[in-house]
């Protein structure tokens, strides 16, 4: 077993403290870095351009305006209030899912982690598809389920694997239960197709 927690303490296929100790997390290329912080870049740039642009155009009056009404649209108005927590969320949740991966020792011997795809907002929470590289397993997420809830600050997190692709997996984030009864897949650790 390449990566993750194991079962067992004594697991004979497990790497030593030693071997752990030499196999790490694989430090990321700048365009590595670039992809996972992709949205805190385009924020920064975008309010930097935006804030020059009407400044420019309009004058510092008009920017003080326009900070005061997205402020009172997000603030004051509970719909945006709820989509900005959601969307911060969503780009919160890849980054401690990343960190828990790190720290629980789900990573390939070459100590790459899994590829965080795609994270998209649920009524439990976000639903996370992660594309697993070669050594990693959804046994290895399930097997350290309580390292990842701790890291990624939630309730529960369900795994459920592609029968399909084997290396497709995606993690639900539960932050709140659901309206209803959960849902049969959510029990079940793979998902149909």
């Amino acid at each position: 077993m390449a990566g993750g927690q194991f079962r067992q303490p004594n697991d004979p296929n497990g790497p030593t403290g030693f071997g752990r100790a030499l196999s790490s997390v694989k430090r990321p290329n700048p365009v590595v870095i670039a992809w996972r912080w992709r949205y805190e870049l385009a924020l920064v740039l975008g309010l930097a351009g935006s804030t020059l642009g009407i400044i420019q155009a309009y004058g510092a009056i008009w920017l003080v305006a326009a900070l005061m009404a997205v402020t009172a649209a997000f603030g004051l108005w509970p719909p945006g209030r709820r989509l900005l927590v959601t969307r911060a969320w969503c780009v919160i949740t890849p980054h401690r899912l990343r960190t828990g991966c790190a720290n629980a020792w789900i990573h390939s011997r070459y100590g790459r982690l899994p590829i965080i795809l795609l994270t998209t907002a649920q009524p439990f929470g976000e639903r996370v598809l992660l594309w697993c590289t070669a050594g990693v397993s959804a046994e290895d997420l399930v097997a350290a389920q309580e390292a990842l809830i701790a890291a990624c600050w939630a309730a529960d997190i369900k795994v459920l694997r592609s029968n399909r692709h084997r290396q497709l997996l995606i993690v639900d984030v539960i932050r709140r239960p659901p309206d209803s009864p959960a849902s049969p897949e959510a029990d079940r650790l793979s998902w149909p197709g």
